[in-house]
């Protein structure tokens, strides 16, 4: 079940549906249909049903899909059943914010560590949590048997960072930083781009006027 090989768009889209299905359950809520989870995920129908059969479930005709049995089919698609720490590299503005975030740790993806390379913010304590230097990244790394990487620095430290990360054992990074940057082919890297995002939001507000 683990090993499914989704499309990146249906991947996408379960994440959004177990959120949803997490607060639905947590609600008391314990069924419910393809119709409603579409509605409340901002999706359609036909391809919440289409997602859900990749995992072999396909709910009951005139009752819907049990929602504690629906996040725990998904979570063992995306892996989520095992709590993946992750250290933090790049503690400004917005890695400030993301060492903050309690969806990761709910999501199942505690930051364990946070690093950068700025002399007055090394060995500050943010969120339990004491600033490493970079020089210290394997070590931190081998200590809290950490998984994945989230770079939050600018662009022209972000390849020497992610570099750090796959020297220390990183495989999976998650990129802020608004730079692509070069890895191995056994690293997967993922990255989040929020000014070409803006730009796209731009765009459709820009349609709009026209309409």
């Amino acid at each position: 079940m683990s090993n499914l090989n989704l499309p990146e768009a249906a991947l996408s889209r379960l994440t959004v549906y177990q959120r949803a299905l997490v607060e639905l359950n947590d609600s008391g809520i314990k069924t419910v249909s393809s119709r409603e989870l579409a509605e409340i995920s901002g999706s359609n129908e036909s391809k919440v049903r289409k997602d859900i059969s990749y995992l072999g479930s396909y709910g009951t005709r005139g009752v819907g899909y049990e929602t504690e049995r629906l996040i725990n089919e998904i979570g063992v698609v995306l892996g989520g059943s095992q709590p993946r720490p992750a250290v933090l590299v790049g503690i400004g503005n917005l890695g400030r914010a993301l060492s903050q975030y309690e969806g990761f740790q709910v999501s199942g993806f505690p930051i364990v560590g946070l690093v950068d390379t700025d002399p007055d913010v090394v060995g500050e304590t943010i969120n339990g949590l004491k600033v490493r230097n970079l020089d210290q990244l394997e070590e931190l790394v081998s200590q809290t048997s950490a998984v994945l990487g989230i770079v939050t620095t600018p662009a022209a430290a972000a390849q020497e960072v992610v570099d750090c990360l796959v020297e220390a054992g990183i495989r999976s990074i998650l990129n802020f930083a608004p730079v692509v940057v070069d890895v191995v082919e056994e690293v997967e890297v993922r990255k989040v781009d929020l000014a070409t995002e803006l730009q796209i939001l731009g765009y459709y507000d820009h349609l709009r006027k026209f309409d």
